[in-house]
């Protein structure tokens, strides 16, 4: 079987701000960025990886999400534990440095984890957990 990753998704209350968090810090290219009824999709990947996107969209957009789940999601979002994913780079310490000079909201400085991978966590402007290893 024949499976590949195409695009993950990470909800936004901010569409500017999570466009210059991924665009600007992170150096992602944007890939599409779609209204709709006053709500935004924006979708971004790294460079030279087209294959691979996260689509940054409105939380609780579809209509089957209840007035109770909308609630639950903002209060989720708000403490940070909706949604996150997992990058990985060459350049653990560049990036961190980049997520430290932006107003990027940093969880944990580069570490050694007792489970073998070197890497970071900060939030992006939605609230979303971001953590990065290093290639090895």
């Amino acid at each position: 079987m024949d499976i590949s990753i195409h695009a993950s998704f990470l909800p936004h209350r901010d569409p500017e701000a999570s466009l210059a968090f991924y665009r600007d810090i992170l150096g992602f290219e944007v890939r599409n960025d779609v209204g709709y009824e006053g709500m935004r999709w924006i979708t971004v990947g790294p460079s030279g990886q087209p294959g691979t996107s996260i689509v940054l969209q409105p939380p609780a957009a579809d209509p089957g999400v209840t007035d109770e789940e909308r609630r639950v999601i903002g209060e989720m979002m708000a403490k940070g534990t909706y949604g996150g994913i997992l990058l990985a780079t060459a350049d653990l310490d560049g990036a961190f440095a980049r997520l430290q000079a932006s107003e990027a909201e940093i969880v944990q400085e580069p570490t050694d984890q007792p489970y073998g991978v070197r890497d970071c966590a900060a939030r992006d402007p939605a609230g979303n957990m971001i953590r990065i290893q290093a290639l090895r």
